[in-house]
């Protein structure tokens, strides 16, 4: 691996830190840049878990005001996360390269598609409600799974189920898609790395420039109009959603 390769990977770290943290979908940049080096898919979306973590971890700390507020709810989606993403990531580990390498641009444009729809999905009174309500619990049962197999887009998906679940506040929705993605990703991980399907050298790069990221996001987020993250988010999952397609 050159100077120049390793520091395109770090650059691709410290980004999707960034955009995770403001309304997810980092992930679109670290497994693109593992693939156009060559990582066969699974073993760069697994390793892709791996990067995003120590961003999950910095960018939920910067929240840890709002997920102090809603600990009790938030730990019944956790449970719910778990069980999720533990079926999730068993089921990629089941398919071989050529398989998940045919599901890739379809899963990269759905996410992008529902990113993009987003604020039309979200309900326009903005009453809050219970994260862990019936709604919530399915919801987020069914993006763990999504979030464990395949993790690019899961923070979009999530801001976007807890939006149609809880409404409130975006921060709030924030906070709390944050520290679920810990989980999500933690359980992955460890099936990941039991099932030898991690990239360690690209991980060991990319690591740094995620987690420090992970908290620029959050003040990005705060100072930054979001209609400008949303935009460059789409453009970055549709613009790979056709690079895969060509490829496929």
């Amino acid at each position: 691996m050159t100077i120049l390769s390793a520091l395109l990977l770090f650059v691709a770290g410290l980004l999707s830190g960034a955009i995770n943290a403001v309304a997810g979908g980092g992930t679109f940049l670290t497994f693109g840049a593992m693939t156009l080096f060559g990582v066969p898919p699974i073993a760069a979306n697994a390793t892709s878990s791996i990067v995003q973590f120590p961003g999950y971890i910095t960018s939920a700390l910067a929240y840890r005001r709002e997920i102090a507020s809603e600990w009790k709810p938030i730990l019944v989606l956790s449970a719910i996360s778990l069980v999720g993403s533990l079926g999730g990531a068993l089921l990629l580990l089941s398919l071989d390269n050529p398989s998940f390498k045919r599901l890739v641009p379809w899963l990269l444009l759905a996410a992008t598609l529902l990113f993009a729809a987003g604020p039309k999905l979200r309900p326009k009174v903005e009453t809050e409600h219970p994260p862990n309500s019936p709604t919530g619990i399915v919801t987020q049962f069914i993006v763990s799974i999504y979030g464990g197999f395949f993790g690019a887009g899961m923070g979009i998906m999530m801001l976007a189920s807890l939006g149609l679940a809880t409404g409130g506040d975006y921060h709030r929705l924030n906070a709390i898609k944050n520290f679920l993605a810990i989980v999500i990703a933690a359980i992955a991980i460890v099936v990941f790395t039991a099932g030898g399907a991690i990239s360690w050298l690209h991980a060991i790069i990319m690591l740094p420039g995620a987690g420090l990221g992970g908290y620029m996001g959050v003040w990005l987020a705060k100072r930054v109009p979001q209609t400008w993250m949303r935009y460059a988010v789409i453009a970055v999952g549709l613009f790979l959603a056709a690079y895969y397609f060509f490829k496929a």
